[in-house]
């Protein structure tokens, strides 16, 4: 999709939407005989690797999830394409709304549907790879009615002697490895931890799944908007319109997400405790996620740093740059996190490698940020570094306003609701309005611009609706 996009928009602009529908037929009909043919190709191969012995050892059992979840990368990789083309056309409300779908359609089958599925944990297993399979059926679906509303048609197409085709195929290397640093830095970081023991790998696993859950609502969708929004303003060499738009991302980017990585850190005990003790997870699993997701939390800042700068360089067709600096960023993850498999107590090790993904991805944004001044000048550093300031400022009120009020809640809420795990929504339900009040409430009273340009946005989608 990244790479797509700017070829996209810039035929779009340029020989009108008509050879931008026809490109996307193209690049459409490419990807799915690609990865149709890697998916049939994967899942001959889980055949040939299966034992055949007559009880499931873990190895058969992976591989038989495999072959449930591959087609997952068909329908996930054409949504992405769908969301570009959404974008470009300023259709944001969908896609805006989509990768958030995964982890909200995760979430209710490991709650709602796996428990149902019988008593071993491998039938509850194979209930969740459905449950991901069935996300991007869901994901997918989402897209087509607007598209078709938009006008397009797909039309099946394997012209590759289309040079606007071969200019996407060419881009889209450097572009996949640019995006995908983060998933990289949490791959290494999965594959390090099964040397820790068999609880840190699912003590990451469940971190992340809070994680990306913020992330994915603004954070990605943002990103995603920006590239569309970039490519267009390239294509029209309107250079000061790109910075503008730069300063305004970062800004709102910030706002939101400083508060949300704070109090992600603040609250991440009583949401772990909610979300996933019960069964098998019990109170030593809550401590490991939470020291986890602890450290992860600060990432949720430094992650959104690439989601505004890379889209920058993707739209003036220059993937280069952030694949240069995004191996730097993987090679400074590994070396952390050697360090920190060596050097901290056993149980400390896990958070050690999560902490490791945070900072490596601040190297990451500070060094594309020096490259996108360069490039196309500054952003409005001033201001910006002003709003992060306050937005820091007003964060902190309300961590103080949720530590003072977490325990007397705790205890209150204890005492008047049974069972605890309805306490315990209850519990999370009233703290997080805490502090979406409280920083709210502190954002206004150091007037912060970024508060008032939220609201306005709000009423115009209210008064649309």
């Amino acid at each position: 999709s990244s790479a797509f996009v700017p070829v996209f928009m810039e035929v779009r602009t340029r020989e009108g939407a008509e050879a931008g529908w026809h490109l996307a037929s193209k690049v459409i009909s490419l990807a799915a005989v690609v990865l149709v043919g890697f998916t049939l190709t994967g899942i001959g191969l889980t055949y040939l690797l299966q034992t055949g012995a007559d009880s499931l050892n873990q190895r058969d059992l992976i591989l038989s999830l495999t072959r449930i979840m591959l087609p997952y990368m068909i329908l996930i990789c054409l949504v992405a394409l769908c969301m570009g083309i959404l974008n470009s056309l300023h259709h944001f409300a969908i896609p805006a709304f989509t990768p958030s779908l995964l982890n909200v359609v995760w979430i209710i089958t490991l709650l709602a549907v796996c428990p149902w599925l019988g008593d071993s944990l491998e039938e509850k297993i194979y209930g969740l790879a459905w449950g991901i399979l069935v996300a991007g059926g869901l994901q997918l679906g989402l897209q087509i009615p607007i598209l078709r509303r938009h006008g397009f048609r797909f039309r099946p197409s394997l012209n590759l002697r289309d040079p606007k085709v071969w200019r996407v195929l060419l881009l889209m290397g450097p572009a996949s490895i640019g995006l995908a640093v983060t998933q990289i830095n949490v791959m290494v970081n999965s594959l390090l931890a099964a040397w820790i023991g068999p609880w840190a790998p699912a003590a990451l696993f469940y971190s992340e799944r809070l994680l990306y859950f913020p992330q994915g609502i603004l954070a990605t969708a943002m990103s995603t908007v920006l590239l569309p929004v970039f490519s267009g303003q390239m294509a029209r060499a309107q250079d000061q319109a790109m910075r503008h738009t730069m300063n305004h991302s970062l800004r709102v980017l910030w706002f939101v997400m400083t508060p949300a990585a704070i109090g992600l850190l603040v609250l991440a005990r009583p949401i772990v405790q909610m979300l996933f003790e019960w069964g098998r997870f019990d109170r030593a699993s809550t401590d490991l996620t939470t020291l986890a997701l602890q450290c992860y939390a600060p990432g949720l800042i430094v992650f959104s740093l690439a989601k505004i700068f890379v889209p920058a360089f993707y739209a003036r067709q220059d993937p280069r740059t952030p694949v240069k600096i995004g191996l730097l960023s993987v090679g400074i993850n590994l070396i952390l996190n050697l360090i920190f498999l060596f050097t901290l107590p056993l149980y400390w090790k896990h958070a050690g490698l999560a902490f490791s993904t945070v900072i490596a991805e601040g190297v990451n944004g500070v060094l594309l940020g020096r490259q996108v001044h360069r490039r196309i000048g500054s952003p409005g550093w001033k201001e910006i570094f002003s709003s992060g300031l306050r937005t820091l400022f007003a964060s902190g009120v309300m961590a103080l306003a949720l530590v003072l009020s977490f325990s007397p809640l705790q205890k209150a809420l204890a005492a008047m609701i049974r069972p605890e795990k309805i306490a315990q929504i209850v519990l999370v339900g009233l703290l997080v309005v805490i502090g979406i009040l409280t920083y709210v409430a502190a954002a206004a009273l150091l007037r912060s611009p970024e508060l008032n340009e939220l609201a306005m946005t709000v009423k115009k989608k209210l008064r649309r609706a």
